[in-house]
């Protein structure tokens, strides 16, 4: 992550008292997850639902703010806002120009991060390192904010990649820091079950849901992640699920019912 940088904020910071929302959305666009292997057009499909999902976020308040990152086997980069100049984006059709300045900025920066991925191994994504990027973004726009102004944040994560475990001290770094943050993570699989992933969600008191169906994508998003966590309690979503709470042993990173634990260090 000596590389990664995260973009400047292009609007002025928040000059109100009214409380605002700010969402981060991680979308795994690593080529070498199974599904994209198999079909290297869903991630056409995937990109459209969650710049709509993103759009309706931007709708439901003038307030909100909204960050999106791509996320690879080798980088993670925001790719909304980009790291540059802001496209110069004008009315089309009557359409919302802040609304279509996050679809061109998206395909275009994700366009960028796709071509320049050399490798064709099948490799795990930086998801940790992506959390840590965007949690690190949510902490230096809550210094800026004005004195009063309540920001809620939030992190979405959308991926199709399998577990990682060797990630796993990582993941928990991440997990307890935004729990002491107050920053809730959520997470959307589209393809496996990912028990490591379902921890955070758990420790931050997010949503963790498994698609069912790929094509109801976008339906999805807005329907579970879409409202704010308050909110959420008085809306009927999907039941929680038994959370996998195995450890990654330290000697093969593979995740284990029973073993010996380090009474110093607890690995």
């Amino acid at each position: 992550m000596n590389n990664l940088e995260i973009p400047p904020e292009v609007t002025p910071e928040f000059t109100s008292t009214d409380e605002t929302s700010l969402l981060v959305i991680i979308v795994d666009s690593n080529p070498s997850q199974k599904m994209l292997r198999d079909n290297p057009h869903v991630l056409t499909h995937c990109i459209d639902s969650v710049i709509a999902f993103a759009n309706s976020h931007l709708m439901q308040k003038a307030q909100n703010k909204l960050a999106v990152m791509a996320c690879h086997s080798k980088t993670s980069e925001f790719i909304y806002p980009g790291p540059n100049k802001p496209l110069d984006i004008r009315q089309i059709d009557g359409q919302y120009e802040v609304f279509t300045a996050v679809e061109r900025t998206v395909k275009q920066n994700l366009a960028k991060l796709l071509v320049n991925e050399k490798s064709t191994l099948v490799t795990e994504s930086l998801l940790a390192g992506a959390i840590a990027m965007a949690l690190c973004f949510i902490a230096r726009i809550q210094r800026t904010k004005a004195p009063g102004s309540r920001l809620n944040s939030r992190i979405l994560v959308v991926t199709g990649s399998g577990d990682s475990a060797s990630q796993y001290m990582n993941y928990m770094n991440v997990f307890f820091t935004a729990q002491k943050q107050g920053i809730v993570i959520d997470v959307c699989a589209l393809d496996q079950h990912l028990s490591l992933l379902q921890q955070g969600c758990d420790i931050t008191g997010g949503l963790y849901l498994k698609v069912p169906q790929l094509q109801g994508l976008l339906q999805y998003l807005l329907w579970v992640f879409l409202p704010e966590p308050p909110i959420r309690q008085k809306l009927v979503l999907p039941p929680p699920v038994k959370v996998d709470y195995r450890a990654a042993c330290f000697c093969h990173r593979e995740l284990i019912d029973i073993g010996y634990v380090c009474s110093v260090c607890l690995s």
